[in-house]
């Protein structure tokens, strides 16, 4: 009777063994798509009165095109903000907010490869190569102060703003519910799976935080079940420059822009970082 046990016994193990490693393929085949979740363009998007909406249509060095708007305040030579967004965000969505969320500064909304009506598919590395070009683009027009830009990344966004700030020279940034890094993440929401091995695509914050020494300001929720306080606290601390933190008391991942808070805190410390 005991052989039989033990022989039905290992066939279990082997069954779990077997199931484990087919989930552990699945996440490696499948993680692009538990990473980014590309939406279209559902509704033409609007400057805020008094504003100008320019579309903007950049061809990157792998010849993929990328696509968005300019929102042009009516002012003369304004100062920029890039905004980089979450892993689910239509970026051109928040054309109408970019005098609410940035007072009287130009707003670059580009969408990630795969997003809105960019080509091509989102990846840590060409999302980054992405960003540095729209940098470049924006110093290099006419009718924009060229010293005077800043970015803002909001969760996955925050990934892609940090490594554009470690390439170039911002004047600031402003960093959303950021992480340490997605691998960071990735550990707490699955415990279970060696990410560590998995990940292609770490968006590693922390290793290059220390060595920006520009003003950084940090907007996390305490109620962020996504992307915890704590990891962008800890990103705070790592940062090489002033880092300001503001805490949205029983706000979370998705709602954390609803506060008033938000926008006042980013235009109080654009007002004095740009």
């Amino acid at each position: 009777m005991r052989p039989r046990i033990a022989e039905i016994a290992k066939v279990l193990l082997l069954a779990l063994a077997a199931g484990y490693a087919g989930v552990v393929l699945l996440a490696w085949l499948g993680q692009e798509k538990l990473l980014f979740y590309p939406r279209p363009v559902t509704a033409p998007p609007v400057a805020p009165k008094g504003w100008r909406l320019e579309e903007v249509s950049l061809v990157a060095r792998d010849g993929t095109r990328l696509a968005g708007v300019l929102v042009l305040p009516p002012v003369e030579k304004p100062a920029l903000v890039i905004y980089f967004g979450g892993n689910a965000e239509q970026v051109t969505e928040y054309a109408s907010l970019a005098d609410e969320y940035y007072g009287k500064r130009a707003l670059l909304l580009v969408n990630y490869r795969g997003y809105g009506d960019s080509a091509g598919s989102p990846g840590e590395a060409a999302l980054v190569s992405d960003g540095i070009e729209l940098f470049d683009w924006a110093r290099a027009r006419g009718d924009l102060d060229a010293s005077r830009i800043a970015l803002h990344g909001r969760s996955l966004g925050s990934g892609v703003a940090v490594q554009v700030a470690a390439a170039r020279s911002p004047r600031c940034v402003v960093l959303t519910s950021p992480f340490l890094s997605a691998l960071a993440v990735a550990r707490e929401l699955y415990p279970w799976l060696p990410v560590s091995l998995l990940m292609r695509h770490r968006f590693d914050s922390a290793a290059r935080a220390p060595s920006l020494q520009i003003p950084a300001l940090f907007l996390m929720g305490t109620a962020d079940k996504l992307i915890p306080m704590r990891q962008s606290q800890e990103l705070a601390a790592l940062w090489g420059g002033p880092a300001r933190q503001v805490v949205l008391e029983g706000f979370g991942h998705n709602d954390i822009n609803v506060n008033p808070r938000y926008a006042a805190a980013i235009r109080e410390f654009l007002g004095q970082s740009l």
